[in-house]
């Protein structure tokens, strides 16, 4: 039986995307650089700051000082504007209620910079509690790597096999696998089925409410 639903942010919870994009091409313009659609940065964020700032980079230019640079120009406009249109995701606020009804906890866990992760939760998310928000901290590893995660099944004193994992990627996939929780993959967010199956999805879902369609089904049999 589940007694966590251990959220990724991005892309799973609230759209960030045309605010991350908008912050990257500001930095690439500035610094000489062509910026990208909106859809390229689907394939672009994910795995960390410097690892987007490397993938938008042009190959002649992704040297340490250059993606050093770019990323915290990108970080200081994102700091202005990541509020401009991220929203949560339609049904996203139904289950987040329902999910304690349930008798389950919530947690998040995001790759993106811890402090813009508990500040965009406590803006956007604010009526729902969570026992854990936690994004990308100094010399920690991020995801794919399960230590995170696994220090959070520990705080909880929560089995990982006791987890529902919800992301959109292939890193949030195989995170979970890597900590032995239930890995599904949502839809509506930046990545493909294919890549969710292949990185070990044991779901695919492409509403938010299926969330709780899983969980009953589980918790029922």
């Amino acid at each position: 039986m589940f007694k966590a639903v251990l959220f990724d942010l991005d892309g799973t919870l609230l759209y960030t995307l045309k605010d991350v994009a908008d912050a990257m091409n500001e930095s690439l313009v500035h610094f000489g650089y062509p910026p990208h659609p909106v859809d390229a940065y689907k394939y672009f964020i994910g795995d960390s700051l410097e690892v987007e700032t490397y993938r938008a980079l042009p190959e002649s230019a992704r040297t340490e000082d250059i993606i050093k640079k770019v990323a915290v120009y990108s970080e200081e406009i994102y700091d202005k504007c990541w509020g401009d249109n991220t929203h949560p995701y339609p049904g996203i606020p139904e289950i987040l209620t329902e999910l304690p009804r349930r008798g389950l906890s919530s947690v998040i866990l995001s790759n993106k910079n811890d402090r813009f992760t508990k500040v965009m939760v406590q803006k956007l998310l604010p009526q729902w509690r969570f026992k854990i928000v936690q994004g990308a901290l100094p010399d920690v590893p991020l995801k794919p790597d399960p230590v995170m995660a696994l220090q959070i099944t520990k705080k909880l004193q929560i089995p990982p096999e006791q987890f529902f994992y919800l992301g959109d990627t292939n890193t949030d996939m195989q995170t979970a696998v890597s900590a032995g929780m239930f890995p599904v993959g949502c839809l509506w967010g930046y990545r493909t089925a294919d890549e969710l199956l292949a990185s070990g999805a044991k779901a695919i879902i492409d509403n938010p409410l299926d969330v709780l369609s899983i969980i009953d089904k589980r918790q029922n049999a």
